[in-house]
């Protein structure tokens, strides 16, 4: 298994990916735009702008379906080539989301379980990432412009970080693609959701 980091923008990407997460949150409408703030959240740290699910495909949109077959509840199951994740429940059904996976060349796929939850994590960039992009700081603060977004669940194999995550996103915008270094991404309001219901130790299925 090849083991690679989750994401590898410059700073420079990363201070414009703030900048214009800032000057779309006062749009209400548009492809891949988002709306304001939820009061919903508003006891988070840091600003939930509420995505406009009709911009997007309605198989992305959070729903309750079919769970896929042969899965204990609990479990979570990554269907990477439909860019959907599901959430098994005991009564035969899933909780399914919209995600976005790894671009070609970094998919990855196996049985792991989670190891770490994290709300509004920091970001850490590794070694291989600093040397192909040297200009990158040791930490990128949490944040709504930080890639992690507002949570995130670490991927473990045999009591090892996989360096994998399941997160959230400052780019909802690439639910549906084939957009990150490997991790999985979904919108911050679906990975809060998802955060909630899951534990350490929970299997994670990555097809």
């Amino acid at each position: 298994m090849v083991r690679q980091a989750p994401h590898k923008p410059s700073i420079r990407f990363v201070l414009l990916v703030a900048f214009l997460t800032t000057l779309l949150a006062s749009c209400t409408t548009g492809g891949g735009r988002l709306e304001s703030r939820s009061v919903a959240y508003a006891n988070e740290p840091y600003p939930i702008r509420i995505v406009d699910r009709s911009k997007f495909a309605a198989r992305f949109r959070p729903a309750m379906v079919a769970a896929p077959a042969g899965y204990a509840a609990g479990t979570i199951v990554i269907d990477t080539k439909a860019k959907l994740l599901f959430l098994i429940n005991a009564d035969g059904k899933a909780r399914r989301y919209g995600i976005a996976v790894g671009a070609s060349g970094h998919a990855w796929s196996g049985a792991a379980t989670i190891g770490r939850k994290a709300e509004w994590p920091a970001w850490y960039p590794t070694d291989d990432m600093h040397a192909q992009t040297p200009d990158l700081p040791r930490r990128i603060e949490p944040g709504f412009q930080n890639p992690l977004g507002a949570r995130a669940l670490y991927l473990y194999q045999d009591g090892k970080d996989t360096l994998y995550r399941v997160h959230g996103t400052s780019e909802p915008w690439t639910i549906g693609t084939e957009a990150s270094s490997g991790c999985i991404r979904m919108i911050n309001e679906d990975i809060i959701d998802i955060y909630g219901r899951v534990a350490i130790g929970t299997s994670v299925v990555v097809l």
